[in-house]
């Protein structure tokens, strides 16, 4: 029997700046057009709700890795994303309103097309706030406002890292020792961005000695790499110049895994990416998970496949 061609649409950033070596989007992209689907790229932006229909203005795209030279536009077409067999909710964050509204459109048409991440979980599982279901995974934490909670978690813990809770690629993220004054400062300009709470917690020192980036996949182990932050830094983050490495699984990596498999296959977030510091999980990505190329590449795999295979695996 002939393999269906998939119709694929692809919700994510604008392909110009996409980073051919390290985006995980343009792999994904990569496989399904080296199976035969059909892809479409689009914005957030171009998703319109008509009396009923959810339509984006979508390009035909082929996509090559080269260099300045890595997609090819069709001519754009008002579809019905309902035709579709699958869609990829890939745009980065911030998980805003803007966001939030693509979940809502969205969940209108999952009973005729798959979508991954289920974007109705993809709301209700923010990366931040989602860990905190599993506490006793997680460092001491705390969510809040209050600049006088904040001052009594740092005198319970010491050193302390504050960040936006909806941030991503390490942007915003602050070390406090206990004598550094700069907290009243720091309080001061995050309430002055945002209506948002920040997410506090204990620092773990085993940090420097790597952020653990493990991908799950319909619940199963894929891989993982150890990212290691540049030197004079605490961010880890691939994108603020952290360094990736071979690692193996340690056994709490497994309890952890473990935890979270049946949670993440009841809710339908296929393609996961949760982030191990020491003994502790700090977060698990669900709304643009990165890291397919680097452990491609350190472990000699293809997670871009497996994804497929699952997603393949859900159509049937």
């Amino acid at each position: 029997m002939t393999k269906k061609s998939l119709k694929v649409a692809v919700q994510m950033d604008p392909m110009e700046n996409v980073n051919i070596d390290g985006d995980s989007t343009f792999v994904l992209m990569l496989e399904a057009q080296a199976r035969g689907y059909e892809l479409y790229h689009y914005g957030p932006s171009d998703i319109t709700y008509d009396e009923g229909r959810v339509t984006a203005f979508a390009h035909p795209v082929t996509v090559r890795r080269e260099k300045g030279n890595h997609f090819t536009f069709g001519e754009a077409e008002q579809v019905n994303l309902k035709d579709m067999d699958v869609i990829l909710m890939r745009q980065d964050p911030p998980f805003d309103m803007a966001y939030i509204t693509a979940t809502h459109l969205l969940e209108l048409i999952m009973d005729d097309v798959l979508i991954v991440n289920d974007p109705v979980e993809v709301r209700n599982a923010p990366e931040k706030l989602f860990a905190t279901q599993f506490v006793d995974l997680m460092p001491p934490t705390m969510i809040t406002r209050r600049l006088a909670d904040i001052t009594a978690f740092r005198q319970r813990y010491g050193d302390i890292i504050i960040k936006p809770l909806h941030g991503n690629g390490g942007a915003g993220v602050f070390y406090l020792k206990p004598g550094d004054s700069n907290l009243g400062t720091l309080h001061e300009m995050f309430m002055d961005m945002n209506l948002e709470p920040v997410m506090v917690q204990k620092f773990l020192p085993e940090v420097v000695q790597g952020d653990k980036r493990i991908i799950l996949i319909d619940g199963e182990i894929g891989g993982i790499i150890n990212r290691i932050p540049a030197k004079g830094e605490i961010r880890s983050n691939l994108v603020a110049g952290g360094l990736a490495e071979d690692i193996m699984l340690s056994d709490r990596d497994r309890e952890i895994c473990a935890r979270l498999k049946e949670p993440l296959k009841e809710r339908g977030l296929l393609f996961v990416g949760i982030d191990v510091i020491g003994n502790w999980l700090t977060e698990i990505n669900v709304t643009s998970p990165t890291g397919l190329q680097s452990i491609n590449r350190l472990a000699d795999v293809c997670l871009e496949a497996d994804i497929w295979d699952a997603i393949e695996r859900k159509l049937a």
